[in-house]
């Protein structure tokens, strides 16, 4: 029990602390004590029920004993005095002066040796903490290691009798960063032994005349030897520097050596023994000296109180004066017992780093509570400083410190102006109700405590029952009871391990520890040690798969798919259940090993991550660790809560992937060939990985639903059968687990409570049809309505069709359901139901003519039209049209419903009959003659009506749409004359779609029956259609009295006796002959129009009139007009158009032909007649062109040969130029070279394949050819 200071300012304040473990107070929700006036029965009975309480309250820590790992300690009847954890490493020193050095998590033993003749009272190391060991694989670990460990491994006593600090014995230790430490020790020998654990010659051992209780290494010794120690003499002593491998005396005992040792070293004649300062003394003893993690300041503890100093380490230039200068104390407190007891108590300090504390779920329930005033101040001052604050615990008797020391900086307030090195400050004070035997932070407000209880004096037999859980955290001591004889002190009770909430100083969990020996051991003799949680490197979430527990199974997966005989066969075989009664079985099994030489087993709880805490007394030593998921799962079944284990393994399945003790629980399924062979595994690692998987799933899903087994066990057990209905659909997963427990339900008449949630899935394998028969049986006879939605929830390949569709069918056959039985208030429930049921079974079993049976029964359209439409059964009703037509139309609607609510009733199965009909199956005849027979001549209508629009085409576009409507009003060719009697009777608009569309109806029937019902529209049509247009003509007229249908029927026809006949009857109408004048337009000669209207005759909006017809002439004109313009200015430019082209030169090749070739034979021509000599004068005077030949060149009159290099060029009219005549033709004189061509070197022209002679030659030639042959062009200018 825990209680807070009122003041934590005052260290001096003091309090009584009346709490006893088994006091028979109670405390009432306010705080306040109160007597219970109640007799000693009832308080057995509250006893009772709080330890009941606290059974049901899970434990937050999980226990192991791990004394059969250090059984080498223990020989020679040697026991434990010192201990210390730190890094990897165990440090252990015993009565005998040994000091043991074990690696953790092996427990192999890296170095024992002989320091002392007496008990070691303090261990310290430099660094603290050292540094943890780099990741190295396990293969190559186990190399070093067998190379690094002698064959054959010395006893202790032999190690022991020859090693010491002048005869060190000879062990190959690696010199890595983890093993660079030194090892202080302190004994009642009035010694302290500085060695290293590396250099076995790098020891110092010092004699300091009276015992030494605590020793504390500097955290830089390797550079500073230095090292602070004190004891029963009181002085707190300052040892710096002193020679390896020596051993000397303290120059603070007194003796003359010691003075000539401590002379002679001050002038260097001395052996460099060191120097020691006494730093404090004349307080009484001291037991506790502590450096802190950062170094700067030393805690130690004497018989007056605490002290803080600052070191050495870290200081400014400027603050070097404050080295070894005290900043703060805190008084013992005065209370009852002190003055005797203050120098036997054993005060517990530890520095705590609060970067390696974990956190659990309850820190965030206890941070957002009311806060005590010390924690809001804590984290305020945290908050605020920028500097770091070291946090102190320490614990002497039964009171506790916080203590934040602050680092110095300059001063304000009263303070201003000066300069500290640090302040402390106590945050909190709690006072125990026991002996601290040592204490840490669990989690940052939790605080973890080490308590040694006091007996009572009026409790001599030692029956008093601890409060707390009852969890055992090691196997029932050997000797543990009183061994007779008579008493000299009252026996010890077992010490407990506990949880102080700091915000509320209560306790949160109290475990009582059974320890070997524990009625003759004092609070001394308890240790408590602590190894934080190692920082794991953040790592990526990914998605987890069905590899999920290879990234957090560890070596229990690969133990028990790889190797599962070596796990079958080692201690981690063996079930752990908390702290109850499995540590037997694990002590028994480490023991079991350690006898057979199998020394280096690894604890699974030294593994597990998370902070680990040992305690540790002479002859035990006892692990504790936070409790895993797979704890917490354990202590559920344990206590029969199986619905939050279920559902913390339906969370969670990485608890059993993870554990190897739940995978062979569990038992794996059976090995294939990758499994059974380790050669089989290298050979085929995809394999091997794919069957762990497997493994691992089938044992997560079996464990699942063996809880929920044991679950369902329990609810039906307490008579809940609906929450245990509702259980077996989350937690059952087999076909055989279903049968079984459906069984079960139906064995307890508990249909209702399994039925809903049985599987409406096929299961693999599957489950037995039986089962969904005997459910839809016993339905059948009691609860038909649950068998429709039972059919509707489960699928038919769950069940027997047959057997199902037999039990429905015998409920009609023996009239179990008559169609006037009455349900419910509801006439004919059940046998709608039953029919229902049996349709949806016909249609599963492919049965749908019978199901059609069942539904027409029923009445039910839309169920028969979908089984018609699905399964094509209009066939199957073709001999009751009528009866299918009227299938939505009750006996109220033919009397009632109008013809648009008929139609709609009735247009899913004439659609149905349309598309029918079109695909040849039911053809319109046969639909017709029943119709007829039962004198329906509506659905006769609305049938035709359907075939004429083609109601019943769906899903088709564009032409193939346009093509299937017309061939579906070819089905109405035959029955013409019938369509037309009914569309007149009920649709004018598709009577006069079918006058004008149809050609197979009979005029004189069609003209009939428009007379009858005086069609006057549709008479007009008719009339027109047989050639009598005057008959039509003077309907529209005297009729309809609508002159624009009668000008627009007199356009229609064209015929001028029609116009003339419409101007001699409108001639007396001013009505008329306004409606000739303004919508006449351009069909007959205006002038004769106006000239028609008799004279005098008042026609109202004459002018209106005239001037319309007078405008709609000028627009005929004016556009007449523009097309004639458009028309001569299109024809002009294809007149130019033509001509260009004709006038356009082409360049050709010329083609050689034979020299007696003739293009053109002249026949019948004159004779050549005698050449007419004429003077080169007159030749010269005149210059008369010849006439062009055919084949030659105009300009230069010679013919063409197939060796031309000259581009030709031709016109449509004949005449070929060479293109560079063509260039000259008007001047012949200066011909010049082609733009296309260049002399070569000797003078004649060659081709040329410059770019501008190219340009210059395509723009001569095209201004030369612009107007077309120069030959023609000169004789169209003469003309």
């Amino acid at each position: 029990m825990a209680q807070e200071a009122e003041e934590l300012g005052d260290t001096r304040i003091s309090q009584d602390v009346e709490s006893s473990r088994d006091r028979a107070d109670t405390m009432d929700g306010d705080g306040e004590m109160i007597e219970s006036d109640v007799d000693d029965e009832e308080d057995e009975e509250e006893e009772n029920e709080d330890e009941e309480d606290e059974e049901d309250e899970e434990p937050k820590l999980k226990y192991a004993r791990l004394t059969s790992y250090l059984g080498s300690l223990y020989r020679n009847g040697d026991a434990t005095s010192a201990f210390l954890v730190a890094g990897d490493k165990m440090f252990i020193g015993t009565h005998n002066g040994n000091i043991h050095i074990i690696s953790l998590p092996s427990f192999q033993s890296i170095r024992t040796y002989h320091a002392h003749s007496a008990s070691i009272s303090s261990i310290s190391v430099s660094p603290f903490p050292p540094p943890l060991p780099s990741a190295v694989p396990e293969g190559v670990s186990r190399v070093v290691s067998q190379a690094q460990t002698p064959k054959r491994a010395p006893s202790i006593t032999s190690e022991a009798s020859t090693s010491s600090p002048r005869n060190p014995r000879t062990q190959i230790i690696p010199n890595i960063p983890s093993n660079a430490i030194y090892i202080a020790t302190s004994s009642i020998d009035g010694k302290v032994c500085v060695a290293s654990l590396v250099d076995v010659k790098d020891v110092q051992l010092r004699d300091f005349a009276r015992p030494v209780q605590a020793v504390a290494l500097s955290p830089q010794y390797k550079s500073d030897r230095t090292y602070i120690s004190g004891g029963l003499a009181g002085n707190l002593v300052l040892t710096v520097g002193g020679r390896a491998g020596t051993s000397s005396t303290s120059t603070t005992t007194g003796t003359a050596s010691a003075a000539a040792s401590g002379w002679l070293g001050t002038i260097g004649l001395g052996t460099s023994s060191g120097k020691d300062t006494v730093l404090h003394s004349g307080e009484g003893a001291i037991s506790t000296i502590r450096w802190s993690l950062t170094g700067k300041y030393i805690v130690w503890i004497n018989e007056h109180g605490v002290k803080i100093m600052r070191s050495n380490l870290h200081l400014e230039n400027t603050d070097s004066d404050f080295a070894w200068k005290r900043i703060g104390h805190v008084d013992r407190p005065q209370d009852d017992g002190w003055e005797e007891m203050a120098s036997v108590w054993k005060g517990r300090v530890e520095w705590i780093d609060e970067k390696n504390l974990e956190t659990d779920e309850g820190d965030h329930i206890r941070e957002v509570s009311i806060p005590s005033p010390a924690t809001a101040k804590l984290k305020r001052q945290v908050s605020q400083s920028n500097n770091r604050i070291e946090k102190l615990l320490i614990g002497w008797g039964g009171t506790i410190w916080i203590i934040n020391v602050h680092p110095g900086g300059v001063g304000v307030g009263k303070q201003v102006g000066e300069r500290s090195v640090g302040q402390a400050e106590i945050i909190k004070i709690l006072r125990m109700d026991c002996i601290i035997s040592g204490l840490s932070l669990y989690t940052p407000t939790l605080l973890l405590v080490l308590a040694y209880i006091t007996p009572d004096e009026e409790d001599d037999d030692g029956e008093k029952t601890p409060k707390g859980h009852k969890s055992k955290a090691s196997t029932t001591s050997t000797g543990s009871e009183p061994r007779g004889g008579i008493r000299h002190r009252q026996n010890a009770l077992s010490p407990e391990l506990r949880l102080i909430d700091l915000n509320s100083s209560q306790e949160v969990d109290t475990d009582t520890l059974t320890v070997s020996r524990f009625e003759r051991l004092s609070a001394t003799d308890y240790h408590l040690g602590i190894l934080p949680a190692v920082k794991v490197p953040v790592m990526a979430q990914t998605p987890r798969g069905t590899l999920e527990a290879l990234s957090g199974m560890g070596s229990g997966m690969w133990n028990a798919t790889i190797n599962a005989t070596s796990l079958l066969s080692s201690a981690a075989s063996v079930r752990s259940n908390g702290s109850k009664d499995s540590d037997s079985k694990v002590t028994s099994s480490i023991a079991a090993k350690g006898r057979h030489g199998h020394a280096h087993n690894i604890h699974p709880h030294v593994k597990a991550h998370g902070m680990k805490i040992f305690i540790h007394s002479p002859y035990d030593c006892i692990l504790a660790t936070k409790r895993e998921l797979s704890d917490h799962l354990s202590w559920l079944l344990e206590r029969e809560k199986y619905q939050e284990a279920w559902q913390l393994v339906d969370k969670h399945p990485e608890i059993i992937s993870s554990s190897p003790e739940k995978l062979v629980e569990i038992g794996p399924s059976t090995p294939d060939r990758a499994q059974a062979s380790s050669d089989d595994f290298y050979d085929d690692n995809a394999s091997t990985i794919d069957s762990a998987s497997n493994l691992i799933n089938s044992a997560v899903e079996k464990e699942k639903r063996r809880i929920g087994e044991l679950w369902i066990q329990q609810l039906i057990k307490d008579d809940s059968w609906t929450t245990a209905g509702k259980v077996c659909g989350k937690v059952l997963g087999t076909a055989q687990q279903w049968e079984e427990w459906v069984y079960v339900f139906v064995g307890a008449s508990k249909f209702d409570e399994i039925t809903t949630f049985i599987p409406t899935a096929q299961l693999k394998p599957p489950l037995p049809s039986q089962i969904y028969e005997v459910l839809l049986a016993h339905y059948a006879a009691n609860n038909r309505p649950r068998v429709r939605e039972l059919l509707e929830l489960w699928s038919p390949n769950l069940f027997d069709i047959k057997s199902v569709t037999t039990v429905l069918e015998n409920q009609l056959k023996y009239r179990d359901v008559r169609e006037d039985s009455v349900e419910d208030g509801q006439v004919g429930r059940d046998w709608r139901i039953v029919m229902e049921s049996l349709g949806k079974l016909h249609v599963a079993d492919g049965r749908p003519r019978e199901a059609l049976k069942c539904y027409i029964r029923l009445q039910d359209a839309d169920t028969a039209m979908g089984l018609i439409k699905d399964y094509h059964l209009v066939d199957a009703v073709a001999d009751d049209i009528p009866g299918l037509i009227l299938l939505r139309v009750s006996k109220e609607q033919k009397q009632t419903a109008s013809l648009a609510e008929l139609q709609e009733a009735t247009s899913e199965v004439i659609n149905l009959l349309v598309d029918e009909a079109r695909n040849g199956i039911v053809q319109p005849d046969v639909v017709v003659e029943q119709l007829e027979k039962k004198n329906m001549t509506l659905y006769l209508f609305f049938y035709l009506s359907a075939l004429w629009r083609g109601d019943g085409i769906q899903g088709t576009q564009g032409e193939s749409h346009d093509r299937l409507i017309v061939e579906s009003k070819s089905l109405v060719n035959d029955l013409a004359d019938l369509a037309i009697q009914l569309f007149a009777q009920y649709d004018r608009d598709l009577l006069m779609d079918i006058l004008k569309s149809s050609t197979f109806y009979t005029f004189e029937k069609a003209t009939h029956e428009c007379e009858e019902r005086d069609y006057i529209p549709e008479l007009v049509y008719l009339y027109s259609k047989t050639g009598r247009m005057k008959q039509a003509l003077y309907l529209i007229i005297d009729r309809l009295a609508d002159v624009s249908q009668a000008i627009s029927f007199v356009k229609e026809q064209n015929d001028t006796d029609l116009w003339e006949d419409l101007l001699n009857y409108s001639m007396d109408k001013p009505r008329f002959i306004r409606g000739l004048l303004e919508e006449v337009g351009t069909a007959i000669d205006p002038v004769t129009l106006v000239r028609r209207i008799p004279e005098g005759l008042e026609i109202e909006g004459l002018r209106e009139g005239l001037s319309r017809m007078i405008k709609e002439h000028e627009i005929q004109y004016s556009i007449s007009s523009g097309v004639a313009k458009v028309l001569r200015g299109e024809v002009a430019i294809a007149q130019n158009t033509l001509r260009s082209g004709q006038r356009k030169g082409v360049k050709f090749d010329v083609v050689h032909k034979k020299d007696n070739h003739v293009d053109i034979a002249a026949a019948g021509a004159p004779p050549e007649s005698e050449p007419i000599l004429i003077k080169m004068e007159e030749v010269t005077e005149y210059k008369v062109r010849p006439q062009p030949k055919a084949g030659h060149c105009v300009g230069c009159h010679e013919p063409f040969s197939e060796h031309e290099t000259e581009t030709l060029v031709g016109f449509a009219c004949g005449h070929v130029f060479h293109l560079n005549h063509l260039l000259n033709y008007e001047n012949m004189s200066r011909l010049g070279t082609p733009p296309d061509v260049e002399l070569d070197e000797n003078g004649e022209w060659a081709p040329t394949h410059c770019v501008g002679a190219k340009v210059t030659h395509a723009r001569l030639l095209r201004d030369r050819i612009r107007d077309g042959c120069p030959v023609c062009a000169s004789v169209l200018v003469a003309t």
